[in-house]
This record gives structure tokens, sequence and C-alpha cells, in this order.
């Protein structure tokens, strides 16, 4: 059986060694194992000591305060605690929310649980290349706009947001603006000053980090509350309760610190990947692109080949790993939703993958999806 050749980056990334290695020095008796809110004696301290050390790699990467960084179980947490919040801790300020039909089902999935406890939200569409205009955001402000929540890299299609005219809006309107950056780190700079973020919801896993581990940025000023929605012990300043997991975070932050060295690198060798593929498809017909290339990161590509069922071809690549779309949404036997929401003929979006890549991809994986794509398109539409 030849390798298998994984080209699924967008739904996990491996581990990266270095990062494991220094995840190891904080799990058994001869490592710091302690509980960094054990505050009485030096394992206890020395485990603080990883925490923060890696609070402020985080915080480094993305322009912040560590006083900013709260960690959570992963950006789903942070996306949680920044839209319900923030909703429920400024009730009195007005209860309207902004987001897109294409966010992560994250955001989506929370928007519609604030629907039910009574909030507004006002759903976006964006153009056929993934993306929000201002001039979409202005129109839907309203004077009850207290939060607006809009991704920063699309986890289907690769698209990035125009985040600094985004947040001009937002701010303008009297709102506060939230990203899911989760795909972002290492793809784009994430300055959160310069890119006007109030909140913003970051990764392990995405990131060659571990999975279990996240980051909700949060913007150091008197105007921002969070209502907590895990209580006991008062942790991370009383927004996140739980005792931290210093492997995980320590792990975490090894990996952005890698990202800050390693991120331009990364996104060269990934584009060199992306070319190599399209090159390769490049005589076959009836493939179309749903990635709008041009305002896109290079490592998430979204074809549709027409003619074949999606499922269908994913079997016949069997040492392909790919994905019809988000991991969260792959239980479904619907075409993708951020595919409809653009405006992608249902045939079409039944006959996408997503292709992700990142920095352990070789270009002999390229070659072994190419030749797996050759053999297998022919038939299956014949």
């Amino acid at each position: 059986m030849s390798a298998l050749a994984y080209l699924d980056y967008a739904a996990t990334t491996p581990v990266d060694p270095r990062v494991a290695e220094v995840m190891q020095r904080y799990l058994t008796m001869d490592g710091i194992f302690a509980n960094p809110a054990s505050r009485s004696h030096m394992p206890g301290w020395q485990a603080e000591q990883a925490v923060e050390s890696a609070r402020r790699q985080v915080a480094d990467l993305i322009g912040a305060d560590p006083r900013e960084i709260v960690w959570t179980s992963g950006a789903t947490e942070a996306d949680n605690l920044a839209l319900i919040g923030y909703m429920r801790a400024n009730r009195n300020k007005g209860g309207h929310l902004i987001t897109s039909i294409i966010e992560h089902k994250a955001v989506v999935d929370t928007a519609h649980a604030l629907e039910t406890e009574g909030f507004e939200v006002t759903w976006l569409t964006p153009g056929a290349d993934g993306r929000i205009t201002p001039g979409q955001l202005r129109d839907a402000m309203r004077a009850d706009t207290v939060l607006v929540s809009l991704m920063a890299v699309n986890n289907e299609l690769g698209c990035i947001h125009d985040l600094p005219a985004l947040s001009e809006v937002a701010h303008a309107g009297g709102a506060l603006f939230h990203v899911d950056a989760a795909q972002a780190v290492g793809r784009i700079p994430l300055d959160v000053k310069r890119l006007g973020i109030d909140l913003m919801s970051l990764s392990g896993h995405k990131t060659y980090g571990p999975k279990g581990v996240g980051v909700l940025y949060v913007k150091r000023s008197p105007d921002i509350r969070l209502e907590a929605l895990i209580h006991g012990g008062g942790h991370e300043r009383g927004m996140r309760s739980g005792t931290l997991a210093t492997h995980q975070i320590a792990g975490m932050g090894e990996a952005f610190a890698l990202v800050a060295q390693e991120g331009e690198s990364d996104q060269a060798h990934v584009l060199t990947l992306r070319n190599r593929l399209l090159d390769g498809l490049s005589d076959l017909d009836g493939i179309h692109c749903n990635t709008a290339l041009e305002v896109a990161v290079p490592n998430i590509l979204n074809l549709a080949f027409e003619g074949v069922d999606g499922e269908s071809l994913l079997m016949a690549l069997r040492n392909i790993a790919l994905s019809t779309g988000s991991a969260c949404n792959s239980a479904s036997v619907e075409p993708s939703y951020v595919l409809k929401g653009i405006g992608v003929p249902r045939r079409l979006a039944l006959a996408s993958l997503r292709f992700s890549f990142g920095r352990f991809t070789t270009e002999a994986d390229i070659d072994s999806a190419l030749d797996a794509l050759h053999h297998a398109l022919p038939g299956l539409r014949r």
C-alpha cells in the first residue's frame, strides 16, 4: 500500500515535533506537572511560569499584551465566550449582532443560540469570493448593534476578509469587532491593534500545536466586559474557570513562537504546492475553482469536479486524505453551506473537494494526489 498523502491541514495540523518535545516537559513526575494555580510551592510556581511564558508567546505573535490573552479549550469555546459572553453582558446597550451565513459553525450555531435568548442577528450573504464588503456591513449596522463577528480566513474557501475596513465600520457604528482567526495564524499578519480587533478567537491545533487548547484575545478596555460561561475558581481573571492544562498551553505557545519564526517560509512553501496542484490539473476538463485565488491564503484550495459526486471521488482517492468541506460539517449529506452561501450550484457544491496544505506537505504528496485524480476522474465520469 502506498503512503497516505495528508492534504487536510485546514481540519487539523500535525503537532510539530518541536512542540511535542516541549509538551512532554509538563506531564510526568520528572517534569513540571503541578497545578499552575498552586502558589504555595515551587512546582506550582514553575507551572505558572510556563503558562505565563506561553501567554506572552501568543501575545507577541498578534501584537497584544499578555494580559489580553484568555486560555480556552479551543477556538470553538473562544467563539462562544466572545459572542454569548459579550451579548449577555451588554444587553443593556443593545441586542443586535451581525455575522455572515458562511462563518464557522462555532459562530453560526452560537448566533442561532443567541436568537433563542431574544437577541437579534443579521445574517450577511457574501459575494462569490466569500467576502463581506464594508458597504454591506455599513448597511446592516443599527443603533442597537453591539457586536460584529466575521472570520479572518474562511475554513473552506481560504478567502481573506478586509479586517481593517470592516472594523472601522463596526467601530463607527458603536459596535465591537470579533474575529475568528483560527485559520489565519501564520497565513496573514495578525496585529490586533493595526487591524482594529476587539475580540479574537485562536486555535492551537490549526497551527502545529495540540488539540484542546485555544485563546480568546480580549482587548483591555473598561468598555469590554464578558459574562463568564464556565464558573468555579475564577481563573483567567474570572472569564474562564478551570485548571489550566499546562502541557497544552506550553505547546500552543511554542507553536505560535515557531510561526513567528517560520510563517513566511511556510507560506512560500504552500504557495508552491498549490501552484503545482493547479498546474497538474490544467489538462483535465470540467474543474471549477471555488476559491477566489487573488483574495485567498495559499494553503486552502476548494475545487469542484464536474460530473462526479464529491463523496464518490473521495472514496476513489484511497490514499489521499481530503475533505468535502469543514470537518465540523462532514457528517452531513447536504452540500456545504459555505459553497451554497456563495452561490455555487448544488451539482457543483456536491462535487467539490477542499485541498489544504501545510508545513509538512511535500511535492510528492501533491504528485500522489494528481496521479490519483487522473486515474479516478475518467472512470467516475463514465
